[in-house]
């Protein structure tokens, strides 16, 4: 049977779904990674910054609940991504603990419309797989690609990817489009692309 050329789309495809599956698998045997990784956070090793953006955990991404606490008691205000469109960037809106979620497009819990717009110095992203050199994979949609290109033109913002250690590749297969890592957090180490 001819199968012809893989191209890299179908090999982020396959890479996706190897990955998922390992995910799945890693936040079954490590539940208490998230907290783990938060006490491994040299906070002295990051940029300055006024305002930070979690994300609200979904299916087997590592919960960055305690990373948020951790960042949150530095005194910087916390944000959380909202999907306004399919194939737009992500707005991110201040988070109080007093807020009501609602869902946005993408049906995740997000904060409510009338919440004060920020403009973050850190993002804190979730990560299918990542290498040592930033690069990151996603989901598929290039929503965060999107989301950070606009960020990084606008202005500096320091790119922070959350994942099991476990979900290390040697290289994630890249296009022009892709927004890497500036550094990648698990519940083993601290990496600094690139370093």
């Amino acid at each position: 049977m001819y199968r012809g050329r893989v191209t890299l789309v179908d090999a982020k495809l396959e890479l996706r779904a190897r990955m998922r599956a390992e995910r799945a698998r890693l936040a079954v045997e490590l539940p208490d990674a998230g907290r783990q990784a938060a006490r491994r956070l040299p906070i002295d090793r990051l940029p300055a910054f006024a305002a930070f953006a979690g994300y609200h955990a979904l299916g087997s991404e590592m919960d960055p609940s305690a990373l948020i606490r951790r960042l949150a008691a530095t005194g910087a205000m916390f944000a959380l991504p909202i999907g306004l469109s399919r194939d737009g960037p992500l707005a991110f809106l201040a988070w109080r603990a007093e807020d009501v979620s609602a869902p946005d497009i993408f049906g995740v819990p997000s904060p409510p419309p009338s919440a004060a717009p920020l403009s973050p110095d850190l993002v804190i992203v979730p990560v299918l797989a990542f290498d040592r050199r930033g690069g990151r994979l996603g989901q598929g949609g290039g929503t965060y690609d999107r989301t950070l290109a606009n960020l990084r033109a606008a202005r500096g913002v320091f790119v922070l990817g959350l994942a099991y250690a476990g979900q290390e590749i040697d290289r994630v297969p890249g296009e022009a489009h892709d927004q890497r890592l500036d550094a990648i957090l698990t519940e083993r180490e601290f990496i600094e692309a690139g370093a």
